[in-house]
């Protein structure tokens, strides 16, 4: 519990001082950084794919996303990236006498474009007019959501939530991971108000994104652990002492991010002064 802290302290000013005040180029090239790190973790550590070229291309293509989500998501340098993946994914193929099969490059493929694009949301939400009171809020709902379902599991957890898939998880701690959530995004839009010069936050709407946030979270959480289950993993990495790697802390932030985005765009809950 003192790594997880101790890695929390360090971390969590780094997340606020590079999405608030480094140039907007950086925020492109952090989540380039983590997709590809998270795409690394889980098809290695799975052992998934072990041929390194189509790996490679895999982690290539995860690096790019971002960047092609930074300029506008244009259509032709996405159309001439997969273009050239999808050539050089079977030319590898072909190449390796059927020792590489469509299933593993089908599956290095589908995560090679989720982890990228949903960790993208946060360049795109960095693009709205109130971003400043958005950007922050899927690790609010997701990493609360995750810390108070620690807690309230660990004092209260009784009931297995999903045992095949994560043993500790209970029924008593996904409840309050919700209401935690809740609590926190509820207190999270009172300050945006409070401190810094939202002019309209509609809690009810607040409410909603930590409800359904939080479910997403877990339910993320549960996704990613039903990979290591089939794989009989802990962790997919060791990046960060006592959380594993980059894919066991974002698990749920990738899930959560952009269902809020979604929410964002269609029923948002913050104003600011000018937007």
């Amino acid at each position: 519990m003192g790594k997880r802290i101790m890695v929390a302290v360090i971390f969590v000013p780094l997340i606020i001082l590079m999405l608030f005040f480094a140039p907007s180029w950086v925020l492109p090239v952090v989540v380039s950084g983590l997709a590809m790190i998270a795409l690394h973790e889980v098809l290695w550590s799975t052992g998934f794919v072990k041929n390194p070229k189509i790996s490679g291309l895999a982690i290539v293509l995860a690096g790019l996303i971002p960047f092609w989500v930074f300029v506008g998501e244009r259509m032709l340098p996405a159309l001439v990236t997969l273009f050239l993946y999808v050539v050089l994914l079977f030319a590898v193929a072909m190449k390796s006498h059927y020792t590489v099969t469509m299933e593993k490059m089908g599956g290095s493929f589908f995560l090679s474009i989720v982890i990228p694009y949903f960790l993208s949301t946060f360049i795109r939400i960095r693009e709205m007019p109130d971003w400043r009171y958005y950007i922050l809020l899927p690790f609010v709902v997701a990493w609360l959501s995750d810390a108070f379902a620690l807690f309230a599991g660990m004092a209260f957890g009784k009931h297995k939530l999903a045992p095949e898939l994560s043993p500790k998880k209970t029924v008593e701690g996904a409840v309050g991971g919700v209401a935690g959530s809740v609590a926190a995004t509820l207190l999270y839009g009172f300050v945006m108000s409070a401190c810094f010069g939202a002019v309209a936050v509609r809690y009810g709407l607040l409410i909603l994104y930590a409800l359904l946030g939080a479910v997403v979270a877990q339910f993320g959480d549960l996704a990613f652990s039903y990979i290591k289950r089939q794989y009989d993993i802990k962790d997919y990495g060791t990046i960060f002492p006592g959380h594993g790697g980059v894919l066991d802390r974002f698990d749920s932030v990738i899930f959560c991010a952009p269902l809020l985005e979604i929410l964002i765009v269609y029923f948002p809950a913050i104003q600011g002064a000018v937007g």
